[in-house]
């Protein structure tokens, strides 16, 4: 009988499922890319590519930062001028990204090649990866992660800084006396939620050397939540390791690997389920429309019920329970993909917790991938990390970038928290 003590979710920042995985191959009815899927603006016609090598220019494709409010992801999906009730026609990216003329009308068709993302390709390889899983919503970083968080975004579509008062995932582990830890880099995002606040200091841990000593020591919490670096650090020397366009892809496939690493080198790895995902596409292409969702609430505060699921993002499911090589979707019969919210589900049926909202009380859990009579699915000892080298010139450019949209909106939460409230730093 499958015995699963430790979830750990590892979310990235801003990547679609083909832009990341859709070349993976993955094997019969994998839904990834043929090669001729392509979008059409003023000046012609981009189909996805992928660059030859992993060159230095390469790996922060797309660069610049493509768009990603609620607007433009709408034209993103239906096309220029288009909307609901209109087909999604996944038809928009490309002029989208070009409404700022001096952008590469390729980059955001671009798509990396298993052997350009080593680590996550690995994993999905030797475990299971789904090409179902979807964003919660078809917006910003923010509400996307309140999903995962609290199975809504309380109606909100952007990375705004305001209250907000949701019950969480994490109050519920509390309730029913089940552990959980947040593993974090720099700044959480998860600061948003108020109702974690007097919780934190007891429950929040700096990822390194942090995490990798809880899983080696046996001391994993039922529930890990892992963000990654979202800002550069002269005083570290330390670049975001997020994936966030135009972030160096390769230092969130050596995160990773970290992550993978220490769960798998640990005594609770045959209890483990390890979930890597990306919060949302940000703008980047994907061929797969998304369809409709359960609405988690009545909240409407801009005018979006979230009734339809954002773009398909990564997702690779990792545990020696799950068989190698799966294709992971929801069971036959769901009436939903998988989003942020499967995550809730997931975490509900193990530790028996109520649902937060009508959306992850509807979502599929993850529990038949891992259909293995025991945990035999060993997978690699280790991945080897891609080399961390940061010159100084990479460091004082990535200093000088002006901020994306979520880093402008961490430091507004930074400056609006109450100084010292409920032990946070």
């Amino acid at each position: 009988m499958m015995e699963i003590d430790h979830v750990v979710v590892l979310m990235l920042e801003n990547r679609s499922f083909d832009s990341m995985l859709g070349l993976l191959g993955g094997g019969p009815g994998f839904d990834g890319l043929t090669g001729t899927e392509s979008n059409s603006w003023s000046g012609g016609t981009v189909t996805v590519w992928s660059s030859l090598h992993l060159t230095p220019q390469a790996v922060h494709i797309p660069d610049p930062d493509p768009r990603e409010s609620f607007a433009d992801i709408t034209e993103q999906i239906f096309g220029p001028g288009q909307a609901p009730p209109a087909p999604a026609t996944m038809s928009g990216f490309v002029a989208n990204y070009m409404k700022t003329p001096a952008n590469d009308p390729r980059a955001v068709m671009h798509g990396f090649a298993p052997e350009q993302m080593p680590v996550l390709s690995a994993l999905a390889e030797n475990f299971g990866v789904s090409d179902r899983w979807y964003a919660s919503a078809p917006c910003q970083t923010w509400p996307n992660r309140f999903f995962a968080h609290a199975g809504t975004a309380a109606g909100y579509t952007d990375n705004t800084w305001r209250l907000y008062e949701m019950e969480t995932i994490f109050n519920r582990l509390t309730e029913k006396r089940r552990s959980w830890r947040i593993y974090h880099h720099d700044v959480p995002q998860s600061f948003m939620l108020a109702r974690i606040w007097s919780e934190l200091p007891e429950h929040l841990y700096a990822f390194e050397p942090q995490f990798a000593a809880d899983a080696q020591a046996g001391r994993l919490p039922n529930y890990s939540f892992i963000e990654p670096r979202y800002y550069p650090d002269r005083l570290t020397g330390r670049l975001p390791n997020d994936q966030h366009p135009p972030h160096d892809i390769t230092l969130g496939e050596r995160l990773i690997a970290q992550v993978y690493d220490a769960v798998r080198s640990g005594p609770g790895w045959p209890r483990t389920l390890l979930i890597i995902t990306h919060d949302e596409h940000g703008g980047i292409y994907d061929h797969s429309p998304p369809p409709a969702a359960m609405p988690p609430d009545n909240s409407r505060q801009q005018g979006f019920a979230f009734d339809r699921f954002g773009v398909r993002v990564p997702a690779v499911i990792v545990s020696p329970w799950i068989p190698q090589g799966s294709l992971i979707r929801p069971p036959e019969g769901a009436a939903y993909p998988f989003d942020h919210t499967t995550i809730l589900a997931t975490l509900r049926r193990l530790f028996d917790l109520e649902p937060l909202t009508a959306r992850d009380a509807a979502a599929p859990d993850l529990l038949h991938a891992l259909s293995l009579p025991e945990p035999s699915n060993q997978g690699p000892a280790s991945i080897p990390m891609l080399s961390a080298s940061i010159s100084r010139q990479e460091m004082e450019k990535a200093l000088a970038a002006p901020p994306n949209a979520l880093q402008i909106g961490l430091a507004e939460m930074a400056d609006h928290l109450p100084s010292g409230a409920a032990g946070i730093p």
